[in-house]
């Protein structure tokens, strides 16, 4: 038995993407049955990243006749939509979870203990003036949090290491700071953007180029600052990111990669391959979000994670499981995703 749902939640402040403004998230609720146990997963499709919302709906219909007619693997491995696949392939392993009476990241074959994830704090580009970024950095450090990303590429490269530079200037040294461009930059100004930010010490630069740019992105890893990458996943396959030696890091977002089953699959092709894995959500509702927790709870000592999302949102479909506290996430140790009532 497969349920389809719909649902949508609203952003606290709306998100800017390659393709407009976003003032809300909006997908469909997957609920499966395992032997005698429900599970549920979150088909959230975001523009720019994965299928349509048009086509997730079609890709769940059609997983659902699959398995009334055949069986849920076979259904899943029919799954190309990235959205409804993680949809439907988090429901599943949430079922076997709760089934086995154990926490969806201990399912993923990691027999150990793990409380809580180190997250960063994000912070956007609305905020121009460097002193007010400044500000902000602040007062997420003096909240507990020793990460922060800040959003750069939308005021010119010397706009972007300015902001940098105010908020190290302010944090002092003991702080890690990441910059995601998100693609904006050009070859000759990333080089110089990563050599200026070298020397602000920042941990990473995020995909620093478009998409497509893989080989340019290796070649930059030749730079002081380590080089992640995280839309160009989106249209790359992981493996193959990883062939290329494009990048020192990969912000992996189950969504787009198709389930949490996949995400750990990731990492650990990562991790094999010498590539740091960091963990991320597109903004989801708390189903999906809890998910991701759960897989990069599933990562050894794990880098501060995209996880602390939750308060972007207005509205949720369930009390959230996770909360956020001195740059931290909780990890739920009751069986499946651990939610403390059933999504509406």
């Amino acid at each position: 038995m497969i349920e389809i749902e719909e649902f949508s939640v609203q952003l606290q402040t709306p998100l800017e993407t390659a393709r407009g403004s976003i003032a809300e998230r909006s997908g469909f609720l997957v609920t499966v049955e395992y032997g005698d146990t429900a599970g549920v997963g979150e088909a959230a499709p975001l523009p720019g990243w994965t299928e349509s919302y048009e086509e997730c709906r079609e890709a769940l219909e059609h997983a659902r006749g699959v398995a009334a007619e055949l069986d849920w693997g076979v259904a899943l491995a029919k799954l190309d939509a990235p959205a409804a696949r993680h949809g439907l392939s988090l429901a599943l392993a949430e079922a076997r979870a709760r089934a086995a009476g154990e926490p969806l990241y201990r399912s993923f074959d990691r027999d150990v203990t793990v409380m809580r994830v180190p997250v960063n704090a994000t912070i956007g580009t609305r905020v121009a003036d460097p002193e007010a970024v400044a500000q902000l950095a602040e007062a997420a450090v003096e909240a507990g949090y020793e990460c922060l990303k800040l959003k750069i590429g939308t005021r010119g490269v010397e706009e972007d290491i300015e902001r940098v530079r105010a908020v190290r200037d302010t944090v002092g040294d003991g702080v890690a700071i990441r910059a995601d461009a998100n693609g904006s930059w050009r070859p000759d100004q990333a080089e110089r953007a990563l050599a200026a930010l070298g020397e602000l010490d920042v941990d990473y630069v995020e995909q620093p180029l478009p998409t497509a740019e893989l080989s340019a992105h290796a070649r930059l890893r030749d730079s002081p600052v380590d080089v992640a990458l995280d839309e160009s996943l989106a249209a790359h396959d992981v493996e193959h990111v990883i062939d290329v030696a494009a990048a020192d890091v990969l912000v992996l977002k189950p969504m787009v990669l198709g389930g949490p089953d996949r995400t750990v699959e990731a990492a650990r092709l990562c991790t094999e391959a010498g590539v740091d894995p960091v963990v991320s959500t597109t903004f989801d509702a708390v189903v999906a979000r809890t998910g991701a927790v759960h897989a990069a709870a599933t990562i050894p000592n794990v880098r501060p994670c995209g996880l602390a999302t939750g308060d972007r949102l207005a509205t949720d479909l369930a009390p959230d499981p996770a909360p956020v506290s001195d740059g931290w996430i909780t990890v739920p140790q009751e069986p499946g995703l651990g939610l403390p009532d059933r999504p509406t």
